[in-house]
């Protein structure tokens, strides 16, 4: 592991740990196998807990996804399998398995997810609700 995804695995676990603080002793497991998926769209389902102003989702992209408006929300994830790319207004970056991202909210950090043909993605995000 190179140093850049041992600061992403670090930062993931303190995002973890901060979360875990703040819930009481009988939520502290997020099990996710037992979860239902919601599929919101064609090419995405996901996964989620929400506690307070947060939110952890595991999420599913296919190349079915279609993202036909820009996105001004902030994400904070790791990508567990899987690539994607997005889109930073004419700069796309591709996010493969082991990859991190933190992407700003607003305006000027707009994006569009895509997934190639015959691709899929699993990423962990981290979110404020």
């Amino acid at each position: 592991m190179d140093i850049t995804k041992w600061h992403v695995l670090h930062f993931v676990l303190e995002y973890l740990h901060k979360i875990w603080v703040s819930f009481s002793m009988g939520n502290v497991l997020i099990n996710f196998k037992n979860m239902t998926w919601e599929n919101p769209a064609p090419g995405i389902r996901y996964k989620e807990h929400i506690k307070n102003t947060q939110r952890i989702r595991l999420v599913e992209f296919s190349e079915k996804f279609v993202e036909t408006d820009w996105c001004a929300k902030g994400h904070i994830g790791y990508v567990i399998e899987g690539k994607i790319s997005i889109d930073f207004d004419g700069r796309t970056i591709e996010f493969n398995a082991g990859d991190g991202l933190f992407i700003p909210e607003g305006e000027e950090n707009k994006h569009k997810a895509s997934i190639g043909k015959g691709d899929q993605a699993l990423l962990i995000l981290f979110e404020k609700v």
